[in-house]
């Protein structure tokens, strides 16, 4: 079944591919044209900055309904991400193509309401015509470079696949690796292809501080890098669904570990597409309630910038964490450009420290001062300070003088399946 975006109600990235594909290969089989037009929305970011998302939420509710009622019969539409809508178009020519397009740049051009201003915003627009035997990736890859080509001039423009300049090997490359991993993405939710991987943080003292919850994919024996499927899960909104799963998976084991006589904290990554959604509260308070784990053994990781997120939905969302019982952690600290000011403010009990601090030490006496000036400052507002990345001993030897209390890092252990941890904290308790 199609999946469907929850804003607009339109087909979303993943069905947009689905219907495509299926579009494609009818028109190879019937020899008849089919065209897809890719439109976004010109400055959109503006809008957003301007008015906020719940802002630009609204004008691209207003439309889609807009293009639904333009299009109706006649195409399929999809909204691809943010500001970009696309439309499938079967049995039509570069013509009609065209035609359709102009129909739908003046409908973007309608005015719009936003508050007491009138927005008359534009669009760029790429048009592809699917060629015989086109792959639907291909297809939608020529019309979103299309689009590009008519943003790069300026946008308020049309560009049809063939006309616009020929880009580099790479773009394309990339463009088709995003589409290939988000499917993959999609297939790995359905299929269980998601695992948690847990690496242990371990306090200078010898005991156990937490272990932090690391997402692994893989698909049909294929393992995509953390460091390739996060940014699409990002792009493409996927990751709130990545982050409900990590959030259940990562409840339920730390309940496994309780039951095992192990009371180690499960630190969890939180997304900012996951707290800036009104319904965070309700997934967290599901996984604490299926998994009947203790609050206390659950830590949220979360940027500094989202602590310092003033919209109403962040703060509601951290003060409902905290209500639940769980504990929050700053993590990359000192790779953000949060105010200190502000810090104070932040109802945080760890303050992680970024890798970038750590590779670079004891060498680097200006880095292991900064790193005792954040070691001060979290200790003076009663923070855990932990060290990420940790690889060497005499990192560690540096870290522990200026007063780091914990350390994570391959040095003590790599991630590791949830098969294998409980065995590691046995052998590390019995020595």
């Amino acid at each position: 079944m199609n999946s469907i975006d929850p804003l607009t109600g339109l087909l979303d990235r993943f069905g947009c591919l689905q219907t495509a594909q299926k579009l494609a290969t009818d028109s190879t089989a019937s020899d008849k044209p089919f065209a897809v037009i890719w439109v976004d929305i010109d400055r959109f970011k503006q809008i957003n900055e301007s008015f906020g998302h719940q802002g630009g939420d609204e004008i691209i509710k207003d439309l889609a309904q807009r293009f639904r009622k333009r299009v109706s019969g006649r195409a399929e539409l999809c909204r691809m991400s943010g500001d970009e809508f696309v439309f499938l178009a079967p049995k039509c020519d570069r013509k009609q193509a065209q035609q359709l397009a102009a129909e739908l740049i003046s409908t973007v051009e309608e005015p719009l309401t936003l508050g007491n201003l009138t927005l008359r915003p534009t669009a760029s627009v790429g048009i592809a015509i699917h060629e015989y035997g086109e792959d639907s990736l291909a297809l939608l890859e020529r019309a979103d470079r299309a689009m590009y080509a008519a943003k790069a001039k300026g946008g308020n423009s049309l560009v049809c696949s063939g006309d616009e300049p020929i880009p580099g090997r790479l773009g394309i490359t990339l463009a088709r690796e995003e589409l290939e991993i988000e499917s993959m993405l999609h297939t790995a939710l359905e299929t269980g292809g998601l695992r948690l991987h847990y690496q242990p943080i371990i306090h200078t003292s010898g005991r156990i501080e937490a272990v932090e919850a690391l997402m692994r994919c893989s698909v049909n024996g294929e393992n995509i890098p953390p460091g390739k499927f996060i940014p699409v899960a990002e792009k493409t909104g996927l990751i709130i669904r990545l982050g409900e799963w990590c959030l259940l998976q990562g409840a339920m084991y730390a309940r496994f570990l309780q039951d095992a006589g192990h009371q180690t904290k499960v630190a969890i990554n939180v997304s900012r597409a996951q707290l800036v959604s009104p319904k965070f509260p309700q997934a967290l308070n599901a996984a604490l309630i299926c998994s009947n784990v203790k609050p206390e053994l659950i830590e949220l990781e979360l940027t500094e910038s989202l602590f310092m997120d003033i919209s109403d939905t962040v703060q509601k969302n951290l003060k409902s964490a905290i209500a639940a019982g769980v504990s929050l952690a700053i993590d990359d600290f000192g790779t953000g450009y949060s105010c200190l000011a502000n810090l104070k403010d932040i109802p945080a009990r760890k303050l992680k420290l970024d890798r970038a601090f750590v590779t670079v030490l004891p060498e680097d006496r200006r880095a292991l001062a900064v790193v005792k000036a954040m070691t001060q400052l979290g200790h003076e507002l009663g923070m855990i300070v932990v060290a990420e990345g940790c690889e060497r001993q005499e990192e560690i030897d540096a870290l522990v003088a200026v007063g780091v209390d914990a350390i994570q890092g391959f040095f003590y252990a790599r991630p590791m399946p949830e098969e294998a941890l409980l065995p590691w904290l046995q052998k590390r308790n019995t020595k």
